[in-house]
């Protein structure tokens, strides 16, 4: 599955350069490839290195990596067509992502950056909730780096450059979107406790990680959870039940973020799902 979870606190500096910056579950699809664990090591440490102001790091990706990334490509292009929602698709024709090789958060931002103000700025691992949702409200995106293994190339246990670049990036180049990820911002600055702050994480995962939306030809997919998994995009009105949606039941739902998701809520237009939500994280 390609799902982002809320990231939790990122890894502190390492001494030396000689520490795992990464641990991986034993089930990871990396975890018995030393060669991969060192390169997620690596990775993580350019983050670590960057400082608010600095030029954001390149990382120089392999052909294997690169190779990846078309794979994923080729089969998610056609399901974008055919199942994302209106407003995401014309957002991804104006960033135009290149489909051969893994694009630099650099080059990203230097197209989204103009448009509408959001920068994507690297991050090691994961950070909690307040962290990464605040850091919207100051038009920054928290982005990994990282390849998924290249033994699942449809599959990924955490957030990886697919899940940020194709699910997200795009999305800051549509205005609709960027007033949706700044009110979250400011909604999670302003979270006064954990309960309140919960609430607005669920809110967040069910529409901008899995939010669907009817339009012409059924079911649409809003979610960068959707839209970078191959597997769930392809099925997820059919295998998922889709609840009508309702802001009150969605912040009382919670959610699992390790599996296929059970339960959607499925808004009536993209639009009255973004007035709903604004309307929802603008209440004190």
């Amino acid at each position: 599955m390609d799902h982002r979870d809320i990231p939790a606190v990122p890894l502190p500096p390492h001494a030396g350069g000689v520490a795992e910056l990464v641990k991986l579950a034993p089930d990871h699809p990396g975890f018995h490839d030393p060669i991969y664990r060192r390169r997620r090591d690596e990775i993580a440490a350019l983050a670590l290195a960057y400082r608010a102001g600095d030029a954001v790091p390149e990382v120089a990706y392999t052909e294997v990596e690169h190779g990846v990334w078309r794979e994923i490509w080729n089969h998610l292009g056609p399901l974008h067509d055919a199942r994302a929602c209106r407003a995401y698709r014309e957002a991804g024709a104006r960033v135009r992502l290149d489909r051969e090789r893994i694009p630099q958060l650099a080059e990203v931002n230097d197209v989204i950056r103009p448009m509408l103000g959001f920068s994507m700025l690297p991050v090691a691992g994961l950070v909690s909730a307040r962290t990464f949702l605040s850091y919207l409200g100051r038009e920054v995106f928290l982005s990994t780096q990282y390849m998924r293994h290249h033994s699942r190339p449809l599959y990924t246990p955490e957030p990886d450059v697919v899940h940020e670049l194709i699910g997200h990036a795009a999305t800051f180049a549509s205005p609709e979107f960027v007033a949706l990820n700044r009110a979250f911002g400011r909604a999670a600055e302003n979270a006064l406790d954990a309960a309140s702050l919960a609430r607005i994480d669920r809110l967040y995962w069910f529409t901008m990680e899995f939010g669907v939306v009817e339009e012409v030809g059924g079911a649409r997919a809003v979610g960068a959870g959707l839209l970078s998994s191959f597997g769930e995009l392809g099925r997820f009105d059919s295998s998922a039940e889709l609840k009508p949606f309702d802001v009150d039941e969605i912040v009382a739902t919670p959610y699992d973020p390790t599996d296929y998701q059970k339960r959607l809520f499925i808004a009536p237009s993209f639009e009255q799902m973004a007035l709903a939500v604004i309307a929802r994280l603008e209440k004190p």
